[in-house]
């Protein structure tokens, strides 16, 4: 009896160790492309066309936009960019920072499996161009 006792505990035990956890991704995912294209000199609007609105606009450094992003997969250590954009007025003068550049196409990639897909790219399949 205490065998089989014993034996059920410890398959209990190991399968803690074998908990699903998810991938989670958050904040803003930015386009190589789209980065690539950020030069000082392009107004706000521009910025916002080429980018979406910042993950965080602060109210009291309005001069000041911050794209963040983390990473976090299988519960592992969580992997954070920020993109930090700097305005005198309404023109950009600055850009510092970092963003993960290939972090859409892999995205794209693994809700593949899940159905998920961003919207453009839904319809793009369904137009038959893969």
């Amino acid at each position: 009896m205490r065998s089989l006792l014993l034996a059920a505990c410890l398959t209990l035990l190991a399968g803690c160790g074998v908990i699903y956890k998810v991938d989670v991704y958050q904040g803003n995912l930015l386009r190589k492309s789209d980065v690539e294209r950020l030069k000082p000199g392009l107004t706000r609007r521009q910025v916002l066309a080429l980018l979406g609105s910042p993950a965080v606009a602060d109210p009291f450094h309005q001069s000041r936009w911050d794209y963040i992003a983390t990473v976090s997969e299988r519960g592992g250590p969580t992997e954070i960019k920020n993109l930090v954009l700097r305005f005198e007025g309404d023109t950009l003068v600055e850009i510092a920072g970092d963003y993960f550049p290939e972090q859409n196409v892999e995205l794209i990639r693994k809700m593949r499996r899940y159905g998920n897909l961003p919207r453009e790219e839904r319809n793009r399949r369904r137009a038959g161009r893969s």
